[in-house]
């Protein structure tokens, strides 16, 4: 299944776990599902969200495949096989961390752990069907994870169920402490393009919600996209640039990257620029409600056998990377649509509300539930 790269038995007897190649864990070499890698040295320890996860009493039972240096979407790896999506073998697993969602949708662990630079958790959460979390930047530890310099990356869980990804939290993020459900939530529809069958499903679960519910539009959307994608390139070429030498690194990838190499300065101080300016539109909007709600992806996910051109596909990540240029946190809802196919309803709350964007959304999904339950209703989840 290419899901699991190296099994492991440590811990305690608490939850499973599964943890993406590019987070160090003490003995074993951090490969990033890289034959460039393949040689790489044993960590001296571990990274201190899986030193978290040990004492926390969970029980680590492998490390997980991913997109090649975690530097794509759809997760395809030709060096170590792309893991098979569990629950739509036909579809794409989604990247980079393809292998952390699909062990999570496999059965395979209670909890997994991926990381989320320009959707790497959002975007294979919601092709296999899983929750995933992306905290706001800089609340959970970093050390030990690789790349060790960014301004987008964030380590995150998948979970099959949103209790349990809460409890992910609270045992990866100190100061991560579960607050109750509250009564109503002002959601925030924010207007972005997405295909009509998957606004369908997003619109028909929000209407279910109950909830008040208020059409937004955010003007630099767009420009955040793409200035996400600046500096994702500028900060992914300056920690796996030198990789290129070695002849190793994969087609796909080894092209994006001697790419990424040509990003000048200009175009990063004006990718700067967006990013404060995007910021500020979501804050502003944030001040209005208590979640922005929008698809995770703009269309149903690829069938692996459409998807070999990582470049051509990019635009999958379209509504979930502005979010990692601006920091906020955002979740990826699991929601069924009535082509069998998955799709992602995507919360973002103000940056640091991590708790209340997670309240928020067991609110919202009791209430979707509910309503649901009614033959009637035409919502599935």
């Amino acid at each position: 299944m290419a899901i699991v790269v190296e099994s492991l038995n440590m811990g305690g007897s608490g939850p499973s776990v599964m943890v993406k190649d590019t987070i160090d864990i003490a003995g074993l070499p951090t490969r990033a599902s890289s034959r460039a890698l393949e040689q790489a040295a044993p960590a001296k320890q571990h990274a201190e969200v899986v030193r978290r996860v040990l004492e926390a009493g969970c029980r680590i039972t492998g490390k997980t495949s991913l997109h090649e240096l975690a530097f794509g979407t759809t997760g395809i790896n030709h060096y170590t096989g792309t893991a098979v999506n569990p629950r739509f073998p036909a579809l794409i697993p989604g990247g980079s961390s393809s292998g952390s969602a699909a062990a999570v949708a496999a059965g395979l662990a209670d909890f997994s752990l991926g990381t989320d630079t320009g959707g790497s958790v959002r975007v294979p959460a919601c092709c296999c069907g899983v929750f995933g979390f992306k905290p706001t930047f800089g609340r959970v530890s970093r050390e030990g994870v690789m790349p060790a310099a960014t301004t987008l990356d964030c380590v995150g869980p998948f979970a099959a169920s949103l209790p349990m990804l809460i409890q992910a939290m609270a045992i990866i993020d100190p100061s991560f402490h579960p607050t109750s459900p509250p009564a109503e939530v002002r959601v925030g529809v924010l207007k972005v393009p997405a295909s009509a069958a998957v606004n369908d499903v997003v619109q028909a679960a929000l209407s279910a919600s109950g909830q008040a519910l208020e059409t937004m539009e955010c003007d630099a959307f767009e420009a955040a996209y793409s200035a996400g994608m600046v500096i994702i390139n500028r900060e992914t070429y300056a920690a796996c640039g030198h990789l290129l030498a070695t002849g190793l690194v994969g087609a796909d990838i080894a092209g994006r990257l001697q790419a990424a190499g040509t990003m000048t300065d200009a175009a990063v101080a004006e990718a700067e620029r967006i990013r404060e300016q995007f910021s500020a539109q979501v804050d502003a909007a944030l001040q209005r409600c208590d979640v922005l709600a929008l698809p995770t992806m703009p269309d149903f996910p690829l069938p692996v056998a459409e998807a070999a051109d990582t470049r051509a596909v990019l635009g999958m990540t379209a509504l979930v990377r502005p979010f990692n240029l601006s920091g906020h946190p955002a979740l990826s809802i699991p929601l069924a649509s009535r082509q069998g196919l998955p799709v992602g309803l995507q919360l973002v709350a103000a940056k640091g509300a991590d708790e209340a964007l997670l309240a928020a959304a067991t609110l919202l999904l009791q209430r979707i539930h509910e309503q649901a339950s009614s033959p009637a209703s035409g919502v599935q989840v």
